[in-house]
């Protein structure tokens, strides 16, 4: 994956450091836009991220663990945290964890982007809806692992058993990450890992980054778990709409598999999720409860505010992404 186009005086200092081998930043004050909603700071942060995943074409792999480039890191998500906290409504756990991500989850009035493009979205939006995707679904499930080593018992099984779905159950065709390439593919969209990255907007990019946010701090396991519960308590349905949606814009399996095989396998994983994962960590580790709920509405939040961009976009016949025609058509 190339190092992206810089959006701004941060990601322009960032990609001319990290193009050069490693060594120790400079002190100087941190430039940078909103956190969740700019361009350069999401950016900037996602970009520090992905050294954490795949890493860029040329750049040093020892970059991982600078400490002045941590620091950095550090600074910009202290911002990020600083932003969530002032944004999202969490009620705390109110002593059932489990029960209260169902109550937010049942609660959340949000717009459905999925009923959208089930009876009335065209193809072109369905398209710019998956290059959206593309930054998390192309590493679908790896954000959550970070939280594995983090836990023990039964919440450490349930996750595993999870994640082991999401990997496919040992066969690569079937990671979920791969099943979303051939959806890509199959929509004449260019489906190597990041991309698609310089047409996706930084709110977009937020998202992910929450989720490395979460994945990367142990003390943030709670919340990493909170985000995966909403993920897959309000997968199951949706993604049945994505799959009709497809088929009644004519396309075939190769572009609906990956939402027909979410189908099934989310609406196992929500059990799985909120009981013996979410609920039975609280359980565990009480002191942990709030976090697990901040979590689960941290997502619900973000989603919420990423369906109506997508949605103002196209009622006025715009584009969601960064410039008018989808990226990577090829």
């Amino acid at each position: 994956m190339r190092l992206p186009p810089p959006r701004g005086p941060l990601t322009e200092y960032l990609i001319g450091e990290l193009s050069r081998p490693r060594h120790r930043l400079a002190g100087r004050s941190i430039p940078g836009d909103d956190p969740l909603d700019g361009e350069d700071a999401p950016l900037a942060l996602y970009m520090l991220y992905e050294l954490h995943y795949r890493s860029f074409d040329g750049v040093d792999d020892n970059w991982e663990w600078e400490p002045s480039l941590l620091a950095l890191r550090q600074v910009l998500e202290g911002r990020m945290r600083r932003e969530l906290l002032r944004r999202v409504a969490s009620p705390g756990a109110g002593g059932d964890v489990a029960r209260t991500i169902v109550a937010l989850v049942d609660a959340d009035t949000g717009p459905s982007l999925s009923r959208h493009l089930l009876r009335e979205g065209t193809l072109d939006e369905f398209r710019e809806f998956v290059v959206h995707r593309s930054a998390y679904h192309l590493k679908e499930a790896d954000p959550h692992t970070w939280a594995i080593p983090r836990l023990s018992g039964r919440p450490k099984a349930a996750l595993v058993e999870i994640q082991s779905d999401e990997y496919g159950g040992g066969r690569s065709e079937w990671m979920h990450s791969a099943l979303f390439a051939r959806t890509m593919r199959a929509l004449d969209l260019e489906d190597t890992y990041g991309a698609q990255t310089p047409r996706i907007p930084g709110a977009t990019l937020s998202m992910v980054n929450l989720m490395s946010l979460f994945g990367l701090h142990r003390r943030s396991r709670g919340s990493l778990v909170g985000h995966l519960a909403v993920l897959e308590t309000t997968s199951s349905e949706p993604m049945r709409r994505y799959g009709d949606a497809l088929r009644r814009l004519g396309m075939g399996a190769e572009a609906t598999t990956f939402y027909d095989e979410h189908v099934e396998a989310d609406a196992v994983h929500e059990q799985i999720a909120i009981h013996d994962l979410a609920g039975r960590l609280a359980a565990d580790e009480p002191e942990l409860a709030d976090d697990i709920v901040f979590g689960a509405a941290a997502v619900i939040a973000l989603e919420d505010a990423f369906a109506r961009r997508l949605l103002s976009a196209w009622e006025v016949g715009g584009s969601s992404l960064l410039q008018e025609s989808v990226a990577g058509a090829r």
